[in-house]
């Protein structure tokens, strides 16, 4: 029944006081580090997900028969297929081996949107979602993520070798953590498992408005195949596969389709599924995530040197949205600053166009 459901209202947010010169200086401390990268690299680097292990074209079709609560905006639209724009990475903001094993991410750009957009995004017809492994942030908002992006600033550059074995540390701690019950979260973004990129589950980790509702979105592999992928990890050599997860990604999207359904989990209960604490994990027990759209993307190059290139002057942003999916809470407020300002930094450093792509094919084979 719709009715077991939390109705979207403005009053759903809460500003933290002084909740605008955090901003401020989470958007500073982003720009320090992203200089520091600059030094590194040469050129300007993504801040978050700044290794692609591949850009995938495909196509996203809405499910046919949604009810009233599922079938909001672009998803009322049962049998409707937009093209998609997909982009896999790593977190960090760093080019490193894939032997520092971290979070994930999975980025997503629809194409054709119409509808409302939210401000800054006027006149575009794109609408992004962002996703990364792990169900829910590590911080709760935007006074923690603060706290955590000074003392990666602040912190000494640490050798690609230490942070192998922080990595392996990690992910063995937390197999043991989790066989306990225990949560590891906070250990989840240097020690995450190494399952095949396609074989992931990506979610939204905060939430976002879904129309008349509240919502958190995933994206979980479907095909047979991409579920054999999960059975094992990708095997990594720290000192001669520095590039394992980008290989698997291209490897397999080189033969093989792969299929994601995108997923829904509303909000049920303001208390146990609060918009303004991040950190806080929906239960599938209160709400169940729910299949809105199926995600297809052939088999293809998904690295060519054309695509590399390319990839490079996108933006994926929370902030190219419709209005009806606007993001929600102190985590996506941020991210609705931080992600223009960021992209704009990076792409005029690099000289690249600025401009979000309105057709599937200005995207190189």
């Amino acid at each position: 029944m719709a009715s077991q459901y939390v109705l979207y209202r403005p009053e759903v947010e809460t500003l933290l006081e002084d909740e605008q010169q955090i901003i401020d200086d989470i958007i500073a401390s982003m720009t320090r580090l992203s200089g520091r990268t600059h030094e590194k690299y040469g050129h300007q680097v993504r801040v978050s997900h700044g290794k692609s292990h591949g850009l995938a074209v495909g196509e996203l079709t809405v499910a046919d028969n949604l009810p009233e609560h599922l079938a909001q905006s672009l998803f009322a639209n049962g049998g409707a297929t937009y093209p998609i724009i997909a982009r896999l990475a790593n977190v960090p903001g760093e080019i490193v081996s894939d032997a520092v094993n971290t979070q994930r991410g999975f980025a997503f750009k629809i194409l054709g949107v119409e509808g409302e957009k939210i401000a800054g995004h006027e006149g575009q017809t794109t609408q992004d979602f962002v996703l990364d492994t792990g169900s829910y942030f590590p911080m709760a908002d935007a006074k923690a993520f603060l706290m955590q992006h000074r003392m990666i600033e602040h912190a000494p550059q640490i050798p690609t070798v230490v942070k192998e074995a922080v990595s392996a540390v990690s992910r063995v701690t937390n197999e043991a953590l989790n066989k306990l019950g225990a949560d590891s979260a906070k250990l989840d973004f240097f020690g995450d498992s190494r399952i095949h990129p396609l074989a992931e589950a990506y979610f939204s980790q905060a939430p976002l408005r879904y129309g008349n509702y509240i919502a958190k979105l995933a994206v979980t592999p479907v095909s047979a195949k991409q579920k054999e992928l999960a059975e094992k990890n990708v095997e990594v050599d720290s000192y001669n596969d520095s590039n394992a997860l980008r290989t698997a990604t291209v490897g397999y999207l080189r033969e093989n389709d792969a299929e994601f359904d995108v997923q829904i989990q509303l909000c049920t209960d303001l208390e146990k599924m609060p918009v303004e604490n991040a950190n806080i994990d929906w239960k599938q027990e209160d709400s169940p995530y729910l299949t809105v759209a199926r995600i297809r993307l052939p088999k293809q190059e998904a690295y060519s040197e054309a695509r590399q290139k390319y990839v490079e002057a996108l933006s994926f942003s929370p902030a190219h949205s419709l209005a009806a999916f606007r993001p929600l809470g102190s985590i996506m407020r941020v991210r609705l600053q931080a992600y223009p300002t960021m992209s704009r930094i990076r792409r005029e450093g690099n000289h690249e166009p600025m401009a979000e792509p309105v057709s599937i094919n200005e995207v190189p084979a």
